[in-house]
């Protein structure tokens, strides 16, 4: 079942499927499969926040998160109503969008998550400055399936480089792997995105510290000539400890991505109570702060990519037109 409407008149129907009462008239719950990603990495950092809040907020909701290899193989999880709705890294969405590699999906944005500006960690007393001092090392590109890989390949070839033949490409089946990778030195550094990132912050709040290292102004330029899909974008100084100066990179938006044939009044509800709980969500969790109805406007790369009931919500409440 795709999804499940159950109505019950004062009873339950099996452990936690009773509708709720409003003014003696049964609201349909509904339960809702919401896939992340694999344990230690943000997606399901953010997955669970989400679903906590959003469940703490309407009662008849039940959004269930369940961990996969990430937004490759969301993606297909979703084309085969397998999952109700799942986070996708901006790279592999628009590559899906765009029919990159693959035939263009049908699967529509219900909001913008977070901008993820791409840079490597390392430890702070590595020798590596810039992202050319580590070619030819032991990298660590991020979990299999995962977006992050995808957006590393992008920035590399942008300024000239392989990812699989410059560098020891390492991809792990665990997110969480990573920083102990970085700090025990089988990896020389991590690569990662965005504000809140647990793997930055794992190595950045280690007893030795952190440094990142991000494309520079030159390598900027270049990677956005060649990929103008990538945004400049900022991970502002105080972002992670230590971290005194803010870093500028590229990236793009991630997604909640939602099935094609999800019913117009469940993605609307589904847009209503999230936006609903912007506030809580921004308290909960950083990077979360980004994910508004006016991001999700804003990031999608067309209108007609918004799943027509959440965009029916941000007509109503004026943020599109």
């Amino acid at each position: 079942m795709k999804f499940a409407w159950i109505v019950c008149a004062g009873a339950l129907l099996g452990a936690s499927h009773a509708a709720a009462q409003d003014g003696g008239r049964a609201i349909p719950k509904i339960t809702i499969s919401l896939g992340t990603a694999t344990p230690g990495g943000g997606f399901p950092l953010y997955g669970n926040a989400l679903a906590e809040l959003m469940n703490a907020a309407d009662s008849t909701l039940v959004i269930e998160p369940r961990n996969t290899k990430g937004s490759s193989e969301n993606v297909p999880l979703l084309e085969a109503g397998r999952l109700d709705i799942a986070l996708v890294a901006g790279e592999p969405a628009y590559e899906a969008f765009m029919g990159i590699g693959r035939p263009a999906t049908a699967l529509k944005i219900l909001t913008a998550m977070y901008s993820s500006p791409g840079m490597f960690v390392v430890r702070a007393d590595s020798p590596y400055k810039t992202i050319r001092d580590l070619v030819g090392q032991p990298v660590a590109f991020g979990a299999r399936g995962s977006g992050l890989p995808i957006l590393s390949r992008y920035v590399l070839d942008g300024i000239g480089l392989k990812q699989d033949e410059d560098f020891k490409s390492i991809y792990l089946d665990r997110a969480g792997d990573g920083p102990a990778m970085v700090q025990d030195g089988r990896a020389a550094a991590l690569w990662g995105a965005g504000i809140g990132w647990p793997g930055f912050a794992a190595v950045a709040s280690s007893p030795g510290g952190a440094r990142f290292i991000a494309p520079d102004a030159g390598d900027i330029e270049r990677i956005r000539a060649k990929h103008s899909y990538l945004k400049p974008l900022t991970v502002p100084a105080g972002s992670y400890p230590n971290q005194t100066e803010a870093i500028h990179s590229v990236g793009s938006w991630s997604f909640v991505l939602t099935r094609a044939d999800l019913p117009e009044d469940v993605a609307g509800r589904l847009a209503r109570t999230l936006h609903g709980v912007e506030a809580a969500f921004c308290k909960k969790l950083p990077q979360a702060c980004e994910t508004t109805a006016v991001n999700t406007l804003a990031a999608a790369p067309k209108p007609e990519l918004i799943h027509p009931g959440a965009m029916k919500y941000l007509r109503e409440i004026g943020v599109a037109k």
